[in-house]
């Protein structure tokens, strides 16, 4: 990871870097941030914030959009996603 300082992950450069190439992703991760609290998830649990409706058909952090699922279990869906979505 270009973004290594001392073995760990420098959040600075990375974000610094990001908002000089206009990327997404910290953009991105602030919606996962959002979406993680509003599910009560707490720094470091491995369970991970799943949208009922995603965000990108139009649904929201709201409490009730948002269900906790094990990292696997939302990796599955994505999976699922994708293969649905390349069918069209």
């Amino acid at each position: 990871m270009p973004f290594m300082t001392n073995g760990k992950r420098d959040y600075k450069k990375e974000r610094a870097w990001e908002k000089a190439n206009g990327d997404q992703r910290g953009k991105d991760r602030a919606k996962r941030n959002q979406a993680r609290a509003a599910a009560g998830l707490k720094v470091g649990d491995p369970r991970e914030a799943d949208h009922k409706k995603p965000l990108t058909e139009g649904g929201s952090n709201a409490k009730s959009n948002v269900r906790v699922v094990s990292a696997k279990t939302n990796a599955q869906k994505e999976v699922r996603r994708k293969k649905a979505e390349a069918k069209k």
